[in-house]
């Protein structure tokens, strides 16, 4: 008898690397992934124990393998993606969400250089390691692959803080936007995924605040009203949409999540 979940397995036979995927976003993404049937996904990051404990865990239902990846070293970088065809013989999807949030409030006016160029090695250069690696293996391969980047509705707004962070992602939007011309004649979509205010480990530890009690001060930003507080998950089943064939026309896009923070911010 056929499965009937089947046909609902956006990714059905796909081999994904997700960088910064031990916890939060990337955590949550691994998850859906396989609940949508690839055939293999590798965790990236540098929290080993976490990484490892992940692979483990869902190892049972795919394959599924963790390797230790400094974002900000581009041989690392490199060599995830060639042991990944190495194992796995392609790579389809590489969701580039590794990133730190400031390391300090980084007021312009008091603007620590050394703190800009910590957070801008991993939030852009990593991400363009990232992209550049990915791309060469899919155009090599002929693989009409999707590549995803976490970006942060921080693009689309100023702030009285946060400077570097809030630089670092405006550029991934550029990147992303540069990556998308120069891939697309290749069959290569390239696209982010910006999320609101989400309780993930890192965004509860920049606040000094518990998940719940960022829930509840994140909620009363949004215009969606009863519909809940933005988790993890909301941003995981956007970056899928983007990683599956339900978005085979769409490149050089900025998918917000947010609950409509923006609108309100906005009017």
């Amino acid at each position: 008898m056929a499965d009937p979940k089947a046909s609902n397995k956006k990714l059905e036979g796909k081999v994904a690397i997700i960088t910064g995927g031990a916890s939060g976003i990337g955590e949550a993404t691994v998850h859906l992934f396989i609940d949508h049937g690839v055939r293999a996904v590798v965790i990236a990051d540098i929290q080993d124990e976490k990484g490892e404990k992940l692979a483990a865990s869902t190892g049972h239902r795919c394959a599924c393998t963790y390797v230790h990846c400094d974002v900000r070293k581009e041989q690392d970088v490199e060599s995830l993606v060639q042991s990944t065809i190495q194992l796995y013989g392609r790579l389809d999807i590489m969701f580039c969400n590794a990133g730190i949030a400031s390391q300090s409030l980084q007021n312009i006016l008091e603007f620590d250089l050394s703190s800009y160029e910590k957070l801008f090695a991993i939030n852009v250069g990593g991400v363009a390691a990232s992209i550049k690696h990915a791309g060469r293996a899919m155009v090599k391969a002929n693989t009409k692959g999707s590549i995803i980047c976490t970006a942060s509705i921080a693009a689309s707004v100023g702030s009285d803080r946060h400077t570097d962070y809030v630089m670092s992602k405006n550029t991934l939007l550029a990147l992303m936007r540069c990556a998308s011309t120069q891939l697309g004649p290749h069959g290569i979509r390239v696209n982010c995924v910006s999320p609101g205010p989400v309780a993930t480990p890192l965004l509860c530890e920049a606040f000094g605040m518990g998940a719940e009690d960022a829930e509840t001060s994140f909620a009363s930003m949004y215009s969606l009203k009863n519909n809940g507080v933005l988790k993890v998950k909301h941003v995981a089943d956007a970056v899928l949409f983007l990683a599956s064939e339900e978005s085979q026309f769409i490149t050089g896009h900025n998918l917000v999540v947010d609950g409509g923070i923006q609108i309100v911010k906005s009017s």
